[in-house]
This record gives structure tokens, sequence and C-alpha cells, in this order.
């Protein structure tokens, strides 16, 4: 496995940054993992609240991502699902579905979706990324909503 030269912990600081995430029940012990990494650079990085959703899959993602989104009460919103390739094209309906819908939610209220609904080929895959994939989507969501706020 090749190690990544990317920086492995928060980039930024968050004191109170209030940040939903959004996360897909489907391949759950991947998601799962996912998941953990990335409250886990929150919380190093100072985030207040932080508000897990949990749906059935990825394809739902975004209906909820949405429903967040126009509450106005988070700073950014991650959404995480792990959608594994198979021998159909379902999963690239999936993941192409989810793409833009989570980046129009974002367009449309301003508020930022951090996409990290993965397509790996095979679960072997997804396990060797779901540690950095994490992180970055904390930090993603950091530096956007910071971005934002500065507006």
């Amino acid at each position: 496995m090749m190690k990544s030269s990317k920086k492995l912990a928060p980039s930024k600081s968050a004191p109170g940054l209030r940040v939903a995430i959004v996360a897909s029940r489907y391949n759950e012990a991947l998601t799962d993992a996912l998941l953990r990494h990335t409250l886990d650079t929150l919380a190093v990085a100072g985030a207040g609240k932080v508000r897990v959703v949990r749906v059935p899959g990825a394809y739902e993602i975004p209906t909820a991502a949405m429903a967040l989104a126009r509450l106005r009460k988070f700073d950014a919103i991650i959404a995480l699902g792990v959608v594994m390739q198979g021998v159909t094209a379902h999963a690239d309906h999936i993941g192409v579905a989810c793409a833009i819908n989570l980046q129009r939610i974002s367009m449309e209220t301003g508020v930022p979706v951090i996409h990290q609904v993965l397509s790996p080929p095979n679960a072997r895959d997804a396990k060797a990324r779901l540690r950095v994939r994490g992180i970055e989507a904390a930090n993603a969501a950091i530096e956007m909503a910071l971005v934002m706020k500065g507006f």
C-alpha cells in the first residue's frame, strides 16, 4: 500500500463549527470506519455541534443533506458512503446521482456539502482508503465552512 503524503491531521482549528454528517448504512462496517475517522478529526479540530444522520444507502444521502442544509443550522455538511463497484452499471448510476445532487444542494443553499461517497472496486481497496478519506472529509468541511464565513 502506498503511503499518502497528505496531512493526516486537522488542517485548521474549528472551534464552535457546526457540522452535519449524512452517512449511509449500506456497507455499514466500511461506512462506520469512514465516519469514525471523520468524527475523530472534527473532534481534534475542536468542532462544536456535530450531528450524524444515518440513511439506508448512498442514493438517499442527498435527500437528507438537502433537509439539513435548508435548516441553516450547520456550517458544513459531510456526505459519507461506500458504493462498491459491481458487474453492472448500478454503482455508477448511484455515484453520479449522488455527486450531482450533492453539488446542486451546495450551490443552491450556499452550505458546503463535502462529497466522500466512495466507489472502490472492492472492500480491500475501500479499507485502504477509509482513514485518509475520513480525515480529508473533515478537513474539507472545516476549510469550506471557514471560507464561506468569510463572505
